[in-house]
């Protein structure tokens, strides 16, 4: 089945893609993936090739490292993609979370450098938030986003508050705050008969108000970046719907610390727009597992390696 630009969307993984290995064989068989991966190393001051690729995996872990490794890993992906279609240009781009970020630098809305420096600040204060106040995320299988939000606002308080922080995919949500409320929210999940309620082993609460610590410090990275119009329109996180201009961009990306990930939206709106092919590119398979339970009628590619590409050269 060909690849038909129009009809495609490019995708971007965020954070609980990573895994140990992340791009090495893609570096070694493309010398454009290896200077992404360089770059980076020079750019941040740090050895972020040898944490990606070797670990150790708590240290890929951290979210200050999470997140640029994750942004890296697309990139090089990215660049080896355009290499081999030069010429491809996509109908929309996403990025789930922080791989927003990676999408607007396929969109040429901001340089590498700029969107890699401005994501690990952005690892870095969410870290600080969580070590300030810290809190908790669980997923929820089986339940429908309604009787989740009545479960949050049951369990929160003013002070102690919990929210949908991640609508994934139907029957798949991740909720996020502060820790009380979050196991009052699981409680209820169960009682509500969820097919699974676990909290997760993090201490970030992401996508929640306990994010408000890094927001002003945040608020102010994100005006400090060069942003330009896209090239190619991005689907938002927090609003689902096309991003076309430099002010759209800076008010998502201020937003997304604190609200919720509409993934499932943002697919169904690029796919009510024609969209029936997804490549996601980076580190795993996540989004295109999602995607699959979002819509079975649209097809979803992982290119994250040279085997993907191997594959993706073979289906189209």
């Amino acid at each position: 089945m060909a690849l038909i630009p129009k009809q495609t969307a490019l995708i971007f993984p965020g954070q609980g893609s990573q895994e140990l290995g992340m791009g090495a064989a893609l570096s070694a068989a493309y010398p454009v993936a290896r200077q992404a991966f360089e770059q980076a190393d020079d750019w941040l001051g740090l050895p972020l090739s040898r944490i990606a690729w070797e670990g150790p995996e708590a240290e890929l872990n951290e979210t200050i490292n999470t997140q640029p490794a994750l942004m890296v890993h697309s990139v090089a992906a990215l660049l080896v993609f355009q290499q081999i279609y030069p010429d491809f240009r996509p109908a929309y781009l996403a990025g789930h979370s922080m791989g927003e970020l990676s999408a607007l630098v396929a969109g040429e809305a901001m340089a590498y450098e700029d969107a890699l420096r401005l994501v690990r600040r952005r690892g870095e204060l969410m870290k600080r938030a969580g070590d300030l106040n810290p809190g908790g995320m669980a997923a929820i299988i089986g339940l429908d986003i309604p009787t989740l939000e009545h479960a949050c606002s049951q369990a929160s308080t003013p002070d102690e508050i919990v929210q949908v922080a991640n609508d994934n995919c139907p029957g798949q949500v991740v909720i996020s705050g502060a820790r009380p409320a979050l196991e009052r929210a699981v409680q209820l999940a169960q009682q509500a008969k969820a097919r699974k309620a676990v909290i997760l082993a993090i201490s970030i609460a992401a996508h929640s108000p306990l994010m408000n610590h890094a927001q002003q410090d945040f608020t102010l990275a994100v005006d400090a970046a060069p942003v330009a119009a896209p090239s190619i329109p991005i689907i938002a996180n927090v609003t689902a719907r096309p991003m076309r201009t430099p002010q759209e961009i800076r008010s998502d990306l201020q937003a997304q610390l604190t609200s919720r990930v509409r993934w499932t939206e943002s697919v169904q709106e690029m796919v009510s727009q024609g969209v029936n092919t997804f490549i996601e590119l980076g580190s795993g398979s996540v989004l295109c597992g999602l995607i699959k339970r979002i819509d079975r009628q649209v097809r979803c590619l992982s290119l994250g390696s040279p085997a993907d590409i191997d594959a993706l050269s073979a289906s189209s």
